[in-house]
C-alpha cells in the first residue's frame, strides 16, 4: 500500500502541474476560474500539503465532554500539556504538538485551513473566550516523529462554536482517537460526530475510558458494538483504561489493548488477537501505523471529490470542451460571413496604369535608344504644352486621373464599411452567446464615425502612384524575369523605334499635320483606352500608333500583343487586389482587432498540450485509486 501511497503523491503532482498550465489558457474561456471551485481548492488546500513523500499523520482525540480526552492526550505527548482536572475543563480551542523540525518543513496553515494559528505558551491558552476558531501549536520533543497530535473541544457541547471547530479538526485529521466512556458511548451528538466520520471513512482508534475493571471487561464489547452500528466506525483498535484519578493525573494510565478488530466482525474480539494485560504505549503504538495506507484512507473522499466525473476535474474538463464548441460556433459563423469582402473594386484608369509602365520601361533604356526617345519625348511635352493650357482654358484644370481614382475608392470604402456594419449588427442579434456582447461593443454610432475618419486619414495619406510604381516594378522585373526571349524582342523593337522616331515626324510633318501631328502621336500614346495596342504603342515608344491605320502589325506581332494585353490585366487585378487588402486589413484591425484570434484560442483548448496532460493525470490518479479501492475490497 506504500507503494500505491507513492505513486498517488507523484500522480498527483502530474496532475497539479497540468491544471497551472490548464489555468491559464481556460482564462480565454471566461469560465469560473479554477480556484473558486470546491473540488480545487479540496484539491489544493487538502490533497496536496499531505500528498507528499514524507507522509505524516494527523491525530486527533475526540470525545465529549469530561470523559478524560485531556488525560489521553497527555498520555501521547508523554508530558501534562492540557489542563485537566476532576471537573470537565472547558477546552474551547485545540491545540496540537508538532514534531521537532516538522514546522520548519511544512505549513500548518495549509494542514489545518480555516483555523488561525497561534504559539502555544501555557495550558490555560485553550481555555479563553474567543470568537475567532483559534488552534493552539507548540513543538514537542517527546511526541513520535510524523505524528500530529491534537486535543479537541467537546463534540457534544452546548456551544455551537465547538461543533463547528469539532467538524472542521474532523475534516483535517487522518486517525480520530474516539474517547468514550459508559455514559457517552450512545451518546446522540457523539454518534452524530462519528457517522460523519464514518462516511469519510476515517481511521478510528476506540479507547474506552474510566473503566471499573475487570468488571467491565464483558461489557465494553457490547458498548463497542453499539457504537459501531450506530454511527458505521469499524475501528483500527480498542484499548481498555481503567477509572483511575491519581494515574491519570501522573500521565501513568495503563492502557490495554483488546486487539486489532475485526473489521467484519465487530462486537467480538479477532480471533486471532491476543489479550494481554500488559499496559501499552499509545504512542508507540500510534507509531506503528501504516502511514500510506491511512493516509489514503483520510484522502480518499478528498480524491473522490476531485476525481468525480461532474463537480470534480473530469466535470471542469467537460465544461471546457463545452465552452470551446460554442467558441468554434462563434469563430465558424464568425468566418462564414466573409465581412471584409469586396467584390467591386475600381479598376485603376488606364492612362495611370499606362504611364507607370512607360516609366519602368525608360528606367530599362540604355545608350542611344534612351538618348533618342528622351530627346522626342520633351519635344512632344513641349509641343503639347499649349494645347493643354488651351483646353484648361476652355475647361478648367482637369482633374489628375489619379485623384479621379481615389475618389471612386473611397466610395467603394464607404459602401464597404456600411456593409460591414449591418453584417456585424445582424451577427450581434443572432450569432451565438459568445459572440454576440463582443460584437454589441463595437457597433456603436460613434465607434462607427471615428473609425470612418481614420480611414479617410489614412487613405488620404497614401501615395498611390508610389504603390503603383512599386508594384509595376516587381512585376515587369518578374517578366524580364521569366520571359528573357519575349523581353529582348521588346528591347530590339524599342530600338528599332529610336530609329524610326525621326522619320515617322518628317512624315507626319510633310503629310500637314506638321508639329500638331508630332503632338497629336504623343497624345495618342498617352491615352491608351485600355486595349492591348495600347499599352504595346507605349512599350515600344509609340511607333505603332502610326502603324495602326495602315495594318502594319504582322501575325506574330499581334500574338506578342494579346500576350501583353494579359499582362496588363493582371497589374490590374494586382493593384486592385493589393487596394481591397488594405481596406480588409483596416476594417480586420479597427473592428475586429484580435477577436478572432482569441475566438480560435478558445476554440482550440481542447487539442492543446495542457488539457491533454491534464486528462492523462487525471486517468492516471483515476487508476491509483481504483487500485487502492481494490486493495482495501481485498
Amino acid at each position: 500500500m506504500s507503494g500505491l501511497f507513492s505513486e498517488c503523491v507523484e500522480k498527483s503532482q502530474q496532475l497539479h502541474t497540468a491544471l497551472l498550465g490548464l489555468r491559464e489558457i481556460c482564462a480565454l474561456l471566461q469560465l469560473t476560474p479554477m480556484e473558486s471551485r470546491e473540488w480545487y481548492q479540496l484539491f489544493v488546500n487538502k490533497l496536496l500539503p499531505q500528498l507528499r513523500d514524507d507522509s505524516f499523520l494527523v491525530v486527533a482525540v475526540v470525545g465529549g465532554t469530561n470523559i478524560g480526552k485531556s488525560v489521553i492526550f497527555n498520555h501521547i505527548a508523554g508530558y501534562r500539556a492540557s489542563s485537566t482536572g476532576p471537573l470537565a475543563s472547558g477546552t474551547r480551542h485545540p491545540v496540537c504538538l508538532v514534531p521537532s523540525a516538522f514546522a520548519g518543513s511544512h505549513d500548518l496553515g495549509e494542514i489545518f485551513p480555516g483555523f488561525r494559528l497561534r504559539q502555544w505558551g501555557r495550558p490555560e491558552d485553550a481555555l479563553r473566550e474567543d470568537p475567532d476558531d483559534l488552534l493552539f501549536w507548540r513543538v514537542s520533543e517527546s511526541t513520535p516523529s510524523r505524528l500530529l497530535v491534537l486535543d479537541t473541544p467537546d463534540i457534544d457541547s452546548d456551544a455551537r462554536v465547538n461543533w463547528r471547530r469539532a467538524d472542521k479538526i474532523r475534516q483535517c485529521a487522518d486517525v480520530l482517537i474516539a474517547v468514550l466512556t459508559q455514559q457517552k458511548y450512545n451518546d446522540a451528538a457523539v454518534k452524530q460526530f462519528f457517522r460523519r466520520a464514518a462516511a469519510e471513512d476515517k481511521a478510528v482508534i476506540v479507547v474506552f475510558n474510566q473503566c471499573a475493571l475487570p468488571e467491565d471487561e464483558s461489557y465494553w464489547p457490547l458498548w463497542l458494538e453499539t457504537f459501531c452500528t450506530e454511527t458505521g466506525i469499524r475501528p483500527e483498535w480498542v484499548y481498555v483504561v481503567p477509572n483511575d484519578r491519581r494515574a491519570a493525573e501522573s500521565n501513568q494510565l495503563p492502557f490495554l489493548e483488546r486487539g486489532q478488530v475485526d473489521r467484519e466482525a465487530v462486537g467480538r474480539e479477532s480471533p486471532g488477537a491476543a489479550r494481554t494485560d500488559a499496559p501499552r504505549d499509545l504512542g508507540t503504538d500510534l507509531a506503528r501505523l501504516r502511514f500510506g495506507e491511512i493516509k489514503l484512507r483520510t484522502l480518499s473522499g478528498a480524491l473522490a471529490a476531485v476525481l468525480d466525473d461532474r463537480e470534480g476535474v473530469p466535470g471542469f474538463l467537460h465544461e471546457v470542451e463545452r465552452r470551446s464548441g460554442e467558441f468554434r460556433s462563434a469563430v465558424e459563423l464568425l468566418g462564414a460571413q466573409d465581412l471584409a469582402r469586396i467584390d467591386a473594386w475600381p479598376t485603376l484608369p488606364n492612362s495611370v496604369l499606362v504611364a507607370a509602365i512607360r516609366n519602368w520601361w525608360r528606367s530599362q533604356r540604355e545608350g542611344w535608344p534612351a538618348r533618342v526617345h528622351d530627346f522626342y519625348n520633351r519635344i512632344g511635352d513641349a509641343l503639347v504644352w499649349p494645347l493643354r493650357i488651351l483646353r484648361r482654358s476652355v475647361r478648367g484644370a482637369p482633374v489628375p486621373r489619379i485623384d479621379e481614382y481615389r475618389g471612386r475608392e473611397w466610395e467603394v470604402i464607404l459602401e464597404t464599411v456600411g456593409r460591414v456594419y449591418e453584417r456585424l449588427r445582424w451577427l450581434s442579434e443572432c450569432g451565438n452567446d459568445q459572440l454576440r456582447p463582443r460584437l454589441q461593443e463595437r457597433l456603436s454610432g460613434q465607434a462607427r464615425s471615428a473609425l470612418i475618419e481614420r480611414l479617410r486619414q489614412e487613405h488620404e495619406r497614401i501615395d498611390l502612384e508610389e504603390e503603383l510604381s512599386q508594384l509595376v516594378s516587381a512585376e515587369m522585373g518578374r517578366f524580364r524575369d521569366e520571359s528573357p526571349q519575349y523581353y529582348t524582342f521588346l528591347k530590339r523593337l524599342d530600338s528599332l523605334g529610336a530609329a524610326v522616331r525621326p522619320v515617322t515626324s518628317v512624315v507626319l510633318f510633310l503629310t500637314g499635320l506638321g508639329p500638331a501631328g508630332q503632338a497629336a502621336t504623343h497624345l495618342l500614346a498617352n491615352s491608351a483606352i485600355g486595349s492591348a495596342m495600347h499599352v504595346a504603342s507605349d512599350v515600344v515608344g509609340g511607333t505603332l500608333v502610326a502603324a495602326v491605320g495602315e495594318s502594319a502589325i504582322s501575325s506574330s506581332t499581334a500574338a506578342g500583343a494579346g500576350y501583353l494585353e494579359a499582362k496588363f490585366r493582371r497589374l490590374q487585378e494586382l493593384f486592385a487586389g493589393r487596394r481591397a487588402n488594405w481596406l480588409a486589413k483596416i476594417l480586420q484591425r479597427e473592428l475586429l482587432g484580435d477577436l478572432l484570434e482569441r475566438l480560435q484560442l478558445a476554440a482550440s483548448v481542447p487539442e492543446s498540450e495542457p488539457f491533454r496532460r491534464t486528462i492523462e493525470a487525471v486517468h492516471q490518479l483515476q487508476a491509483v485509486v481504483a487500485a487502492t479501492v481494490q486493495r482495501k475490497s481485498a
